[in-house]
Order: C-alpha cells, then sequence, then structure tokens
C-alpha cells in the first residue's frame, strides 16, 4: 500500500504541478477562466493553489499527514473543476482528467488514514 500511495502521490505530483504552472503562465488558461467567467485573480489564486497542494503532497512521501493534506487540497480542486465544467455543460471529455486526478486524491487520503 505504501509504494502504491507514493506512486499515486508522485502522479499528482507532476499533474498538479504542470497544470497550476500552465494557469499562471498559459494564454488558453487565461481564456479558458474568462471562458468561465471567473477572473484573473481566481486563475492565479487556483495556480499558486495547486502548485502548494503537489508541493504538499510531494512532501507527504515522507510525512503521512501531508500526504493527506495535499491529496485533500487536490480533490477539493478537482471538485470544484468538474462542477465548473458540469455548469458549462462541458462534454464528459473534458471532465475526464478531474475526475481521475479526483479518484487518485482519494485513493492517497485512503490510504495514507489507514
Amino acid at each position: 500500500m505504501i509504494i502504491l500511495s507514493i506512486v499515486l502521490q508522485i502522479t499528482l505530483e507532476l499533474g498538479c504541478l504542470m497544470f497550476g504552472i500552465q494557469k499562471l503562465v498559459s494564454e488558453n488558461m487565461k481564456k479558458g477562466f474568462n471562458y468561465f467567467g471567473y477572473s484573473n485573480s481566481f486563475r492565479i489564486f487556483t495556480g499558486i493553489f495547486e502548485i502548494a497542494s503537489a508541493i504538499t503532497i510531494i512532501i507527504g512521501i515522507w510525512i503521512k499527514s501531508l500526504a493527506v493534506i495535499g491529496s485533500l487540497m487536490i480533490m477539493v480542486t478537482m471538485i470544484g473543476a468538474i462542477f465548473t465544467h458540469l455548469k458549462m455543460k462541458d462534454s464528459f471529455n473534458k471532465m475526464l482528467i478531474p475526475l481521475v486526478l479526483l479518484v487518485l486524491g482519494s485513493i492517497v487520503t485512503i490510504i495514507n488514514l489507514l
């Protein structure tokens, strides 16, 4: 179980770090947040929050409680992303990555609470 958690934590860390950085620098992300009706400040906050989640969950490899906190942070972010896609009536394909990250975050949380 520990190995599974570590692999999932690394996967989540890479995903959140990549998406967090994109939110800060990508023109497509700027356009996407505008399309969703979200402010530029919220885009920046979300990017920083995702980067913080990535850092927290990777440190969680050594400090179990931070694995739980980091995975919960990711889960909250992904729930927000899923609700945004539902609000916009986007296709299921656009919700797939947030759904996968939500499930992986849930698994990490459960493993580290046991």
